[in-house]
């Protein structure tokens, strides 16, 4: 018989408070937020969800939230996300000088809009832009904007033709070509601009990536462009941007039909050029047409800050450009924002002119590096299959036969893609042990600190659930250096690959432990997205949303 009962917390601290008179009592409901430090700073407690009617100190207001702030995860830790989370201190300094300025305000700030302008020729010089003086673009949000600017503008010349042509653009109307391991960004194009979402289906034989060949039987007269990812969020693959464009090219020529690509290069942006130098995939091909990266991922700026490049003006409609008089000059915008922070690109240009071609590439050869130790490791425990290929011999036999002379740490020799990790249970491990769920391994390791998603493949594929690790630059520093603050001393000579390797064999052998206290892991799932007291405060109701259609819309 169960003896265990439903409790509320809040109710039990609300009941738990010593009580006073009651005319001198403010609520003391879990609507309110106590002060720890009421005591110290002569404040009482303030609601949580209204304006409070008279406020606090800034000293009481910053111990208030910094305290609530610590109940967040350690960023470093956190290898589910792309997103970069350390920077030196220079380039914090020069964040939190400029921090009150808006990009918009080209007449008032025009050093800035100088630094966002060689931004925009270094980005389009390092993709091969046949003139980085011809080139344009702009700086973004992130790059979910700069995926909606780049669509937009091949929406827009598509329709220019049709109008030319003195075709209908509403009957059968637009559509765009993506695979279905798309980011959930590019399907947001498609369905708040009104274009039709057309997903190639992905399989073991694409590496799990968009199959060219398979595309074109969704292209025609109608395809506004396709979309071709540099780095593939589930599994860190390159989609192959040079044999989509020859085929598309066969198209034309067969048809008529100009089809352009749009490279989503939000990760591998900033890690091809530097990594793989020889991989066509950017403005060397005709015709891609624009191409898009996140400056707070692999361009290593803190979150807030992305790129899009167009191979030249004409690319980019003018009626997508809107001439502003109002700003004390005659200034230009074509982004989806106005206003916008200028700190997030003068931190890019920090780390621009700071590590230059060869500290990018550094860094990247050294995230791929770890990435590939990480990759071998789990596979020589026989408990996992990696699914990412980075650490693969382009060719296996050749190389394997030559014994000496060969430098293992030329990225030229394995298969390109992103600092990814992706990996299951292997086969016979789940034969050998059906009863243990892959998912567990993500909360064990959460339990530690670690931050690792476990999520299935597109559709046709979602059958299978990886886990994946994003191996950033932090990856590479030491505990001493990073996890002082989170974690404890004991393991400051490990690199925080080596400590998470140690934790996933440690976990896994526990769970193999049939006499394991973690073992009875099934009931993990009623308890693992823990309520708290705004659950459902400014928050959508499960099932509100509608049903994904395969593109990725989880933690990425």
């Amino acid at each position: 018989m169960s003896i265990s009962k439903h409790i509320d917390p809040e109710t039990l601290i609300r009941e738990g408070k010593d009580k006073r008179h009651v005319h001198h009592r403010l609520g003391g409901d879990s609507s309110r937020v106590s002060h720890p430090y009421n005591a110290r700073y002569g404040t009482d407690s303030i609601p949580k969800f209204r304006i409070p009617s008279k406020g606090i100190s800034s000293d009481a207001a910053y111990q208030l939230i910094h305290d609530e702030l610590d109940l967040d995860g350690c960023p470093s830790l956190n290898l589910a996300s792309f997103v970069n989370t350390w920077m030196p201190e220079h380039a914090q300094k020069l964040m939190m000088e400029n921090l009150s300025k808006n990009l918009i305000d080209q007449d008032e700030y025009p050093m800035t809009q100088n630094i966002h302008t060689r931004c925009i020729s270094i980005l389009a010089n390092l993709w091969h832009a046949p003139s980085s003086h011809q080139a344009i673009g702009t700086a973004t949000t992130g790059s979910s904007e700069a995926i909606q600017l780049g669509g937009l503008a091949m929406k827009r010349l598509w329709q220019e033709r049709r109008k030319a042509e003195g075709k209908s653009i509403h009957e059968p109307g637009p559509n765009i070509v993506m695979g279905a391991n798309a980011q959930v960004a590019l399907e947001k194009f498609a369905r708040y601009f009104e274009v039709e979402c057309r997903l190639v289906p992905v399989s073991v034989e694409s590496k799990y990536r968009l199959d060219p060949n398979k595309a074109m039987e969704y292209v025609d007269e109608n395809t506004i462009g396709v979309y071709v990812i540099l780095g593939s969020t589930y599994t860190g693959h390159y989609e192959p941007v040079k044999e989509m464009a020859d085929l598309l090219d066969e198209y034309e020529e067969r048809t008529g039909h100009s089809v352009p690509i749009h490279v989503d290069a939000a990760s591998g942006g900033f890690v091809a050029p530097f990594a793989n130098p020889k991989l066509v995939w950017d403005f060397k091909i005709p015709r891609v047409v624009s191409i898009n990266t996140s400056g707070h991922k692999f361009g290593l700026a803190y979150v807030g800050v992305g790129w899009v490049i167009w191979r030249a003006k004409h690319y980019l409609p003018k009626d997508l450009i809107f001439e502003l008089h109002y700003l004390g000059s005659v200034e230009y915008s074509f982004s989806l924002n106005f206003s916008r922070p200028a700190h997030p690109i003068i931190a890019q240009y920090f780390n621009l002119i700071h590590l230059g071609f060869e500290g990018y590439r550094a860094i990247a050869l050294a995230d791929l590096k770890n990435a590939r130790l990480l990759s071998r490791a789990l596979e020589r425990t026989g408990w996992y299959t990696v699914l990412s290929d980075i650490h693969r011999r382009k060719s296996e036999g050749l190389l394997a036969k030559a014994v000496a002379g060969i430098d293992e740490e030329n990225s030229e020799l394995y298969e390109e893609g992103l600092p990814v990790v992706s990996f299951r249970f292997s086969d016979d491990f789940r034969q050998k042990y059906p009863e243990i769920e892959q998912r567990w391994i993500q909360v064990l390791l959460r339990a530690r600190g670690w931050i690792v998603p476990n999520y299935e493949l597109p559709p046709g594929l979602e059958n299978i659930q990886i886990l994946r690790v994003v191996v950033r630059e932090n990856v590479v520093e030491t505990v001493r250096h990073i996890l002082l603050r989170c974690l404890t001393v004991l393991h400051k000579f490990l690199q925080l690959v080596d400590r998470l390797f140690a934790d996933i064999v440690e976990i896994t052998q526990d769970l193999m432990d049939r006499d394991s206290s973690v073992h009875s892991l099934d009931t993990l799932g009623k308890h693992h997205d823990r309520k708290t007291d705004h659950v459902n405060l400014g928050r959508m109701e499960e099932g509100s949303g509608s049903q994904p259609s395969g593109t990725y819309a989880k933690q990425c």
